[in-house]
């Protein structure tokens, strides 16, 4: 299938969905990637860590939720197919969701325990951040469907492929958990951010093309949208533009300017995500179902777009307010009560 956009409502419920992954990808995953980032910080630079996302972070999972429950709502058999065939990875990602938010508030009320809930800290944002990818890789790699049902075993989604999509998620978190660092702090920790931010934009980019590499030999689908003529001229600027923000990022980091490095990390992750959206669209279970044949009825989903059209300038502006209220940089002497 070509790359025509038809935009219809089942399109634009895609698009939905699509948006709102995105934004729970890199609005969690610089929080996520701050934990992971915690055995190499010195001891009181943790709290400092900490609190520079403490107004936020849990508004970002918002993002989780409604993506969910607009594949749900809108594409219900991808639903039935999807969630039987990552139910493990799901539910160790919620897990190590559930650990990282208990040890952040823990953590500041029990002294004696400190360590242990810093090490949940990690360990929940670790599982949650590895599993993501996990599941992204599985997805991928397309699944065992029969009769529109999942047909495939319990561990179909542990793959080669998809533990280096899992390891590749890990370390694009902590990049993005570098950079916020290095727009939120200063004095030490800010230059510990930018020695990780560089170290990490050279595995991100090692992990960008591996991945890159390995995709379009899972299906003909991909193969055909990135090595054959004329899709090929559509999806050739993406690994260009990764290229060049790229660079733009390292020369940043170099001249250590603060304010740019997190936008632009966000501008790398926006450009990998389009290159999956090419790789995938109109599928929403590669290979199986494309959107329009997983969609539910067009009532029902002109139903939920009434929710959707009145709930995400809600949730946006909220959400912007806070990152309004709550800009600039965060010192040592902050607190969280």
């Amino acid at each position: 299938m070509g790359l025509g956009l038809t935009l219809d409502m089942t399109t634009v419920m895609g698009l939905i969905v699509v948006f709102s992954v995105f934004l729970y990808v890199v609005m969690d995953g610089f929080d996520l990637g701050l934990a992971m980032l915690f055995p190499w910080a010195r001891g009181d630079d943790r709290n400092t860590m900490v609190n520079t996302i403490a107004p936020v972070w849990d508004g970002n999972e918002t993002w989780l939720v409604l993506g969910g429950g607009a594949v749900f709502a809108a594409f219900p058999i991808a639903y039935a197919i999807l969630l039987p065939a990552l139910y493990a990875p799901i539910t160790i990602m919620l897990l190590g969701l559930v650990f990282r938010g208990v040890a952040f508030e823990f953590r500041f009320r029990s002294a004696r325990r400190g360590r242990l809930w810093d090490a949940s800290f990690v360990g929940g944002s670790v599982a949650a951040s590895f599993m993501q990818g996990v599941a992204l890789g599985a997805v991928l790699q397309g699944v065992t469907v029969v009769d529109r049902q999942y047909a495939g075993g319990w561990f179909e989604w542990l793959t080669p492929f998809s533990v280096l999509c899992g390891v590749s998620v890990v370390v694009a978190y902590m990049l993005l958990g570098a950079c916020w660092l290095i727009l939120k702090t200063e004095g030490h920790l800010r230059d510990d951010a930018y020695r990780w931010a560089r170290f990490l934009l050279f595995l991100t980019l090692g992990a960008i093309v591996l991945v890159s590499l390995a995709t379009p030999f899972l299906l003909g689908e991909y193969w055909q949208r990135w090595f054959e003529w004329p899709t090929m001229a559509l999806t050739a600027p993406v690994p260009v533009l990764v290229a060049l923000v790229a660079l733009a990022l390292l020369r940043t980091l170099a001249a250590r300017r603060d304010y740019w490095p997190f936008p632009l990390a966000l501008a790398l992750f926006a450009l990998c995500f389009a290159g999956l959206g090419v790789s995938v669209y109109p599928y929403i279970v590669p290979g199986t179902l494309t959107i329009w044949e997983a969609a539910a009825p067009e009532k029902s989903q002109a139903f939920f777009m009434v929710g959707v059209v009145l709930l995400i300038p809600v949730i946006l502006v909220y959400t912007g307010y806070s990152y309004w209220v709550f800009r600039g940089k965060i010192g040592a002497d902050a607190g969280y009560h």
